[in-house]
């Protein structure tokens, strides 16, 4: 299950590349309301993109933040 609020991936550019869009739903999967992402000015950006780095950043943030075995 993604613990995760996920997205529709309505119009977005980046949604295959994206694990808001792409991780398997859960049983009682929570979604965004409205697609985060917008094109301004013939750009495109989301805040709540979850790319391949991000997913790094994250799993680093887990390592630092795990208990300290005794």
């Amino acid at each position: 299950m993604a613990d995760i609020t996920k997205c529709k991936g309505t119009d977005c550019p980046v949604k295959d590349d994206c694990h808001r869009y792409t991780a398997v739903d859960g049983f009682r999967q929570s979604w965004f309301l409205n697609v985060p992402g917008e094109i301004n000015e013939g750009k495109f950006s989301c805040d709540m993109y979850w790319g391949a780095k991000a997913e790094g950043i994250w799993n680093q943030l887990v390592e630092i933040t795990k208990p300290k075995e005794k």
